[in-house]
């Protein structure tokens, strides 16, 4: 069985930066997955480089397009390299092949009646490559806010309004066509306000595929671009894919017209589209303008490729925006990676290893069915946070249950029975981390790779599949490896300077690409400190012991009818019942993301009504300049209703 997944084909205006990552990272992670189901998975990414801002950049950088698409398209491909992606076709739609393909979907759209000459008078907006037909001269782009250029010019259209209710049919007979709902919503009710014709070819610009018919137009950049998933694996038929993996702001152009431009040719039409959400920085948007644009290297090179991989994939559900912050990046990686799995497998080797010898004990009946039923499940349904948070649960009963057991008491016992009971705790521990290891592994796979090893297992575990898990187990008798560190705890302030350090470098360094240089005496946007409003009078240690702050645990969240900011939680600080809060955060966080999340509150202000809904206290949040709300928490585990002093 075949299983074929793509990501965009990234738009060379730009050097890779995080949210980059975060698809390739994540069509990896599927491939991964759909390995372990017994698939045959191939990842196809590549580099879209053609068109008009292409053509304008270049010009600006002193190089001609050919030398700077060559430069930043292989910026693409280095650092899939350096993230240890497992790409399968890397596509250029420079490439003579790529080329072939785009005129074959050209020509039979054409046979088929469905492509005719014709001009536009109309907006046009260079940053998205994308022409505006409501736009009147002078009126922004309706996606980008830019302002947009009149065109007039002879093109071939695409009768893309022929469309409509195929396409509506379609979406209609496969509901699952495109994810998640709220993308496939946004798309029904696009499609049913009525579809324009498309234009498919530019005369004003030469820097494209030359159609087949004449030799002054080139080839509209999303029909030359959107063709690189067939183009890449035409010799491999492959042909159509499974999945193509993007982000929502592209959403329209894969869901409707590469769809229309497939069945005007006669094609098979891919079988899913899934669209994430976006990456903020502490909540406000990543931009170049602003400064605040994140890259995968300095965070790699200071906390490795498995901790990167982690945040993005844990921190917010996939689908949804989610908001990058440095704190958070480090708290996740010694809460869940250091003293969790890390110190869970180093203490439970390390046991095996001084108790027994290194040798795995007898074996008793452990059963992981149901984690890895639901691990599976999450994983299938792009969940990938709900299924690392069910390999947590796991991670957390263990350590429980090792806290519990007190091997080390056993081991000193001379009870009856005290060295069978230690053989059951210490092979329970290692069977949990081999079927937590597998499940764990499309997610961390260099990790999961060390500790297999560990393990002693006899066959790689890329061979690992979710089938054999269950009916699997340990042998008695097999030796472990010693133990090796997996996640040494980092000391929070120096490890994000030393980011931050790296971030401006890179900034330099990718500004160099573009034809640009930041003098030595200016710092890059990107080090900017972020504007904090004045302090407010000072007050006495008295005034400050009035506030009763508590540690509070979300058990429910909704949102408030009527009102788009607020959100009415239930919040456990350790209370005969949970307390009702009504936060005004509802623009910065959807409510399953507070689900399970510990918060400040301050639990002894005078209750008010909002909206109706009595409010018992406030949560604690910074509030920036800019952006929404971002939440005080804990990086280390803390009990609910705990006093803040």
């Amino acid at each position: 069985m075949k299983y074929y997944i793509t990501t965009p084909i990234y738009y060379v205006n730009a050097a890779p930066h995080i949210g980059h990552s975060y698809t390739t990272i994540a069509a990896d992670a599927i491939k991964r997955i759909k390995r372990m189901e017994g698939f045959e998975a191939y990842l196809t990414t590549g580099t879209d480089e053609h068109g008009q801002k292409i053509e304008r950049a270049s010009k600006a950088s002193g190089q001609s397009p050919e030398q700077f698409t060559d430069v930043i398209s292989s910026e693409f491909r280095n650092q899939w390299k350096a993230l240890d992606l497992g790409i399968d076709f890397f596509q250029r739609t420079t490439s003579p092949q790529h080329a072939r393909v785009v005129q074959d979907l050209f020509q039979r759209c054409l046979d088929n009646g469905y492509i005719e000459k014709g001009s536009y008078t109309g907006q046009y907006c260079v940053f998205d490559e994308l022409y505006v037909n409501e736009a009147k001269p002078g009126d922004p782009c309706p996606d980008c806010g830019r302002p947009t250029e009149t065109v007039t010019e002879e093109n071939y259209f695409f009768k893309l309004s022929a469309f409509q209710e195929k396409l509506l049919k379609l979406y209609e007979d496969n509901p699952e066509f495109i994810l998640p709902e709220t993308r496939r919503n946004e798309v029904l009710a696009f499609v049913r306000q009525g579809l324009s014709d498309l234009s498919i070819s530019r005369t004003t610009i030469k820097w494209g595929i030359p159609l087949p018919v004449e030799g002054n137009h080139v080839f509209y950049v999303w029909f030359d671009a959107l063709a690189t998933y067939k183009s890449a694996v035409e010799e491999e038929d492959l042909w159509p894919a499974d999945l193509h993996l993007i982000g929502k702001e592209i959403i329209r152009f894969h869901a409707i017209f590469w769809p229309a431009f497939l069945m005007a040719a006669d094609y098979s039409l891919p079988k899913r589209i899934f669209a994430h959400g976006f990456w903020m920085f502490e909540n406000d948007k990543m931009s170049k303008s602003r400064g605040n644009i994140v890259r995968a290297n300095p965070i790699v090179d200071v906390m490795g490729i498995d901790a990167l991989r982690y945040f993005l994939l844990r921190e917010v559900t996939f689908g949804k925006d989610g908001s990058f912050s440095y704190d958070a990046l480090v708290g996740r990686y010694n809460a869940d990676l250091a003293n969790g799995l890390g110190n869970l497998v180093s203490r439970t080797l390390t046991m095996i290893n001084q108790y027994r010898d290194g040798y795995i004990p007898s074996k008793v009946e452990v059963s992981l069915s149901d984690t890895i039923r639901k691990v599976q499940q999450s994983y299938d349904e792009f969940d990938f946070s709900r299924g690392l948070e069910e390999i947590w649960s796991a991670i957390s009963w263990l350590d429980g249950y090792i806290v519990q057991q007190q091997p080390w008491k056993l081991a000193k016992s001379q009870d009856e029975g005290a060295h069978e009971k230690l053989d059951a705790v210490l092979y329970t521990a290692a069977e949990y981390i081999r079927v937590i290891t597998a499940l764990v592994s499309p997610m961390l796979p260099a990790t999961a790779i060390k500790i297999w090893r560990m393990l002693g297992m006899p066959y790689p575990i890329e061979d690992a599949r979710f089938i054999d898990l269950a009916e699997q187990s340990l042998p008695p008798g097999q030796k472990v490896e010693p133990v090796a560190a997996l996640f040494p705890r980092i000391e929070a302030k120096q490890a994000i300077e030393k980011m931050q350090e790296l971030e401006v470098a890179e900034t330099r360094r990718q500004a160099a690409l573009f034809g640009k240089t930041i003098p030595a005496n200016e710092e890059p946007a990107a080090a900017a400190p972020v504007n904090v409003a004045p302090l407010d009078p000072e007050i006495s240690i008295d005034d400050f012991a009035k506030v009763d702050l508590r540690v509070g645990l979300v058990k429910s969240a909704e949102p408030v009818k009527g009102a788009d900011k607020l959100l009415h939680l239930k919040v456990d600080i350790g209370e005969a019942e949970p307390r009702t809060i009504v936060a005004g955060i509802a623009k910065a966080y959807a409510p399953e993301q507070l689900i399970g999340r510990k918060v400040v509150i301050v639990a002894n202000l005078a209750p008010r009504k909002l909206r109706g809904i009595e409010s018992r206290g406030m949560i604690v949040a910074a509030s920036l300049p800019e952006g929404a709300p971002v939440l005080a928490g804990f990086h280390e585990d803390i009990q609910p209703g705990a006093r803040l002093k």
